[in-house]
């Protein structure tokens, strides 16, 4: 097997040499889901900076001793939660249409991380404000008025929760970091099920599993019963600002 640093080699020789005049700025979006929702966001660049090497892509590196692939990624996903709008910037220094690296990338893939379009970007990340998530509680003696009942404390002026930060644990109103919410009792399945729309902006980031849990603890659902209780969450859309425009 070939290692890294000759992969690169290989890559570079193969590609157009005919250089860019400048770096093109290319937005990777792609789904994390299944046991990948469990792998932190160091192994997540671990893995795409091996995968756009063996994918050929001419990507620009950093100059320097220690060139390497210069990748940013948008807001980080909490382990435990999946997503279908994952982004990646990079750039590339030669000449490759996206459908072309789209095509590329997804040949090193999965289908738990598969690349679901690839663009020049017309937005930057710090525009990228709220985040649509559908979640699912499954627990004992979950009803319609379990629903009723997180809808009800979501809908009061102010809701203090916790949360830990770098100069130790904060409580704040996690009200004005939610854009919209909705809880609705599934008869068939007996969950629980949530759309929700919160803020993902760096100052004011709300994270869904925060959110369950503050719900969790005030409707007595005991998250302990390794036997009864589960919930999923799934970040489905990206948005601007006013949270109607999907980021792209």
């Amino acid at each position: 097997m070939l290692s890294e640093n000759e992969q690169m080699k290989i890559n570079r020789d193969q590609a157009d040499f005919s250089l860019l005049a400048e770096p093109r700025h290319i937005r990777i979006r792609f789904r994390k889901v299944g046991d990948l929702q469990y792998i932190s966001h160091l192994d997540l660049q671990r893995t795409m900076h091996r995968i756009l090497t063996r994918s050929g892509i001419p990507v620009w590196y950093t100059k320097g001793f220690n060139p390497h692939i210069k990748l940013v990624f948008s807001t980080p996903l909490s382990i435990g939660v999946q997503s279908e709008c994952e982004m990646l910037d990079i750039r590339i220094e030669r000449e490759m249409s996206c459908e072309e690296i789209k095509d590329r990338l997804n040949r090193q893939v999965t289908h738990e991380l598969q690349i679901l379009d690839v663009y020049e970007p017309p937005t930057k990340f710090s525009d990228y404000v709220w985040a649509a998530y559908e979640a699912e509680i499954g627990a004992e003696s979950l009803s319609a008025q379990t629903a009723d009942r997180m809808k009800s404390i979501l809908s009061a002026p102010v809701c203090m929760a916790k949360k830990t930060t770098k100069t130790g644990e904060k409580e704040f109103d996690l009200i004005p970091q939610i854009r919209s919410f909705e809880a609705r009792y599934d008869e068939k399945t007996e969950t629980i099920k949530l759309q929700m729309i919160l803020n993902v902006s760096n100052e004011n980031y709300l994270n869904p599993l925060l959110l369950l849990e503050l719900l969790c603890e005030q409707c007595q659902i005991d998250r302990q019963k390794e036997e009864s209780f589960w919930e999923s969450v799934v970040r489905t859309e990206a948005f601007c600002e006013d949270a109607t425009t999907p980021f792209r």
